[in-house]
């Protein structure tokens, strides 16, 4: 299976039925494929509407129903369509249950770095500043290292998006939980072993007992 396959699938099994969720950019957008059909999940899309479908087949692609990355989406019916000060409004006003974000970092206690690489161009952090503190959870879905480097860090060294906003972590590796007691691992991957997740995760990590096999 695709480590981003397993990733977004696992991050689908987090919401229940009537939950607004927000995905953002990249690998995130993967999770609308994977909701379960007996349960009505409300994916907002921060660049103006709710009700986001899953990636249209190639033959069926609309030019004017993107996501906030651009990429081509459907929408399901009931979907309605507003400007950004709305959408906004919905994301600041407490509205949204979750989202779900990428990571460049994210450490021990919370904080996320997701959005500048200092000397590089890259775009800006977008919604992602209202989004980590406006949803009521903060979901990462994330690939444990870039090139072989942790990500999973015991302080970021980027610049920060929030402080203290992370709730759940999910990698191809593992699901993590950011409690006050500290990170600990709930889940881990079938093909992984407690001990190739800490040679990878500079973080210091508690093993749950009893821990449980991720779901796929």
């Amino acid at each position: 299976m695709d480590i981003r396959e397993r990733i977004a699938k696992r991050v689908a099994k987090e919401f229940k039925d009537g939950d607004i969720v927000n995905l953002g950019i990249g690998l995130p957008t993967l999770v609308a494929n994977y909701i379960e059909d007996d349960i009505e999940v409300i994916f907002q899309s921060e660049n103006g509407f709710v009700k986001m479908g899953p990636a249209p087949s190639t033959d069926a692609v609309d030019p004017d129903i993107v996501n906030a990355g651009g990429l081509p989406v459907t929408v399901l019916p009931g979907a309605a369509f507003f400007d950004s000060a709305v959408s906004f409004g919905i994301i600041r006003g407490g509205h949204v249950d979750a989202t779900v974000l990428g990571a460049l970092q994210v450490d021990e206690v919370g904080n996320l770095a997701n959005w500048m690489i200092p000397g590089k161009m890259v775009p800006g952090m977008g919604g992602a500043m209202d989004l980590v503190v406006g949803a009521k959870k903060v979901i990462l879905a994330m690939e444990h290292t870039a090139k072989g480097r942790p990500k999973i860090l015991r302080e970021c060294t980027l610049p920060l998006t929030a402080k203290k906003e992370v709730n759940l972590i999910v990698t191809e590796m593992g699901v993590f939980e950011i409690t006050p007691g500290g990170m600990i691992l709930r889940e881990i991957a079938p093909d992984a072993t407690v001990e190739q997740i800490k040679a990878v995760t500079e973080a210091d990590f508690i093993v749950a007992d009893p821990l449980k096999m991720m779901e796929e």
